[in-house]
C-alpha cells in the first residue's frame, strides 16, 4: 500500500490549502476515441524501471522534478508514475492543481535552469516533467490515479466504466499537457476488498474498468495498474479478477512492500518487504516471492509483472531483541510520520545489522527497522531476472540518496 505519502499529504493539504492525494489513471484530452494508434515499442522483459514521483513531495520534502535529473535517476528510469490524480464522482480529477500546473519554479529549481514566467501557459510539476522529457526523449510519464485515500472513488467509477474512462482520457489528454503523459495507471486499493475503505463492487469490477480504459486509450497509450500483494488464501488477490484484466494492461505493479509495519503497534517486528519467507514469519505468504508465484499461477504472464521495491523502511520502538519477532511498544519516530522513514535517512540513522528473508533489518537503541539496501536490492534483481519479470518499480524517488544509490542498485 502507498501509506506513507497519503498520511503526509493530508497534513500538507491543510498546510498548503491544496487538494489531497489520490492514485490512478492517466488519460487524455480530446474527445475523439483512440482506435488505430500504432502499438508502443515493447521493451525486453526485465528492462523496465518505473519510479513514483509524488505530487506533494514538492512541499515539505522539497523534492522537485529537477532532483530526478541531478541524482542521476532520470537516466536510469524508463518510466515515471506521477502520483496521484483523484477519483471522485465517478470520474478522474486533478489532485493538487497548484502543484501540478500552477506553481512558479525559479531558475535554481527548474530542470532547464530557466525561471517560469507569470504568463506561460503551463507551470508546476507538469511543465517540469516536460522539461525532463526533453533531456531524456525515451523517458515515459504515466499519470497514476487513486492511492490509499482516493481509492474510495473507484466504487462509483465501476458503475459506469465507459464514462469513467472518458473522464480520464479527457483529463490526461488535455491539450495543455497531453505531451507530458504517455498513459494512465490505476492504483485501486482495493477492488472488492477493504483498504482505507471497503469496496463491494464485485469481482469483475476491476476487469471491466481496465477494459474500458484500454478501449478508450487505445493501444498507443500505456495502461498499467498497481495491485495488492496479499497472496493469502481468500485474500485481496482472490477478491478481484486480476488474471482476466491482464489482457488490458501493459503491466502490473504488485505492491510487494508494507507486508508488516507498526500499525501492529505491539509487533512482532518483521521486515516489511521480504523477498522470501523465514522461520517465525507472523503471517503465511506475506512476502514477495509468494505474491509473484500466486499471480503467475493465475496465468498472468511474468513479463506483465514488475517487482516492487520500497525506498523507505518501517520501524518499531520499545524493542529489546535484534532479530525479527520481538515485541514493541509502538511505531518508531520518523522524519515525516511515525513508523516510517526514507532509506537516505535510515542508512545513517540506523545502519543495517542483519538480513532476513532477502531484506535488511537494523536495531538502534530500542528501535527496530527493516528496509532494502543496495545489497538486498541486488539479490532481488537476481530473483527478478530468474523469474523473467518485466522489470522493477519503486515507491518513491525522494526516498533515495541525492546520488541515486538505490536506483543504481536496480540498474
Amino acid at each position: 500500500m502507498h501509506l506513507p505519502q497519503r498520511a503526509r499529504f493530508r497534513a500538507l493539504i491543510s498546510a498548503a490549502c491544496c487538494a489531497v492525494l489520490g492514485a490512478g489513471l492517466l488519460a487524455g484530452a480530446s474527445s475523439a476515441t483512440a482506435t488505430t494508434e500504432a502499438a508502443p515499442t515493447v521493451q525486453a522483459a526485465g528492462s523496465k524501471v518505473v519510479g513514483y514521483f509524488t505530487e506533494w513531495g514538492t512541499y515539505d520534502r522539497k523534492y522537485y522534478v529537477k532532483n530526478i535529473e541531478t541524482s542521476g535517476s532520470a537516466a536510469k528510469l524508463t518510466h515515471i508514475n506521477y502520483a496521484f490524480g483523484n477519483v471522485t464522482g465517478g470520474k478522474c480529477a486533478m489532485g493538487d492543481a497548484y502543484a501540478a500546473t500552477d506553481r512558479t519554479y525559479t531558475a535554481a529549481e527548474s530542470v532547464d535552469g530557466v525561471a517560469d514566467t507569470w504568463d506561460q501557459p503551463l507551470r508546476g510539476n507538469f511543465n517540469q516533467l516536460r522539461e525532463l522529457k526533453k533531456k531524456h526523449p525515451g523517458l515515459k510519464v504515466i499519470w497514476s490515479f487513486g492511492g490509499w485515500t482516493w481509492s474510495s472513488g473507484f466504487g462509483e467509477a465501476a458503475r459506469n466504466p465507459a464514462a469513467f474512462a472518458q473522464s480520464c482520457y479527457d483529463l490526461v489528454e488535455n491539450s495543455k499537457w497531453a505531451d507530458v503523459f504517455d498513459g494512465i495507471d490505476i492504483d485501486w486499493e482495493y477492488p472488492n476488498a477493504c483498504g482505507n475503505t471497503c469496496d463491494t463492487s464485485g469481482r469483475e469490477a476491476f476487469k471491466n474498468l481496465m477494459a474500458a480504459l484500454r478501449a478508450k486509450f487505445g493501444r498507443g497509450s500505456l495502461v498499467t495498474a498497481a495491485i495488492t500483494a496479499d497472496a493469502t488464501a481468500g485474500g485481496k488477490i482472490d477478491a478481484a479478477n486480476y488474471a482476466g484484466a491482464a489482457q488490458y494492461v501493459d503491466w502490473y505493479n504488485p505492491m510487494t512492500y508494507d507486508y508488516f509495519g507498526a500499525w501492529d503497534a505491539a509487533g512482532p517486528t518483521a521486515p516489511h518487504s521480504a523477498l522470501n519467507s523465514w522461520s517465525g514469519i507472523p503471517k503465511a505468504n506475506f512476502y514477495t516471492s509468494a505474491t509473484i508465484a500466486k499471480l503467475k499461477g493465475l496465468g498472468i504472464p511474468a513479463s506483465k509483472l514488475l517487482l516492487g521495491i520500497g525506498f523507505y523502511g518501517r520501524g518499531w520502538t520499545g524493542v529489546t531483541q535484534s532479530a525479527p519477532g520481538g515485541s514493541a511498544t509502538g511505531p518508531a519516530a520518523g522524519t515525516y510520520e511515525q513508523g516510517i522513514d526514507d532509506y537516505k535517512v535510515l542508512k545513517s540513522k540506523c545502519p543495517a545489522t542483519g538480513t532476513v528473508g532477502g531484506t535488511a533489518y537494523a536495531k538502534c537503541g530500542n528501535n527496530w527497522w527493516s528496509y532494502d539496501t543496495p545489497a538486498t536490492i541486488a539479490t532481488k534483481m537476481t530473483y527478478k531476472n530468474q523469474q523473467g519479470l518485466g522489470g522493477t518499480f519503486f515507491w518513491e524517488l525522494s526516498g533515495d540518496t541525492s546520488g541515486g544509490e538505490l536506483i543504481k542498485a536496480i540498474n
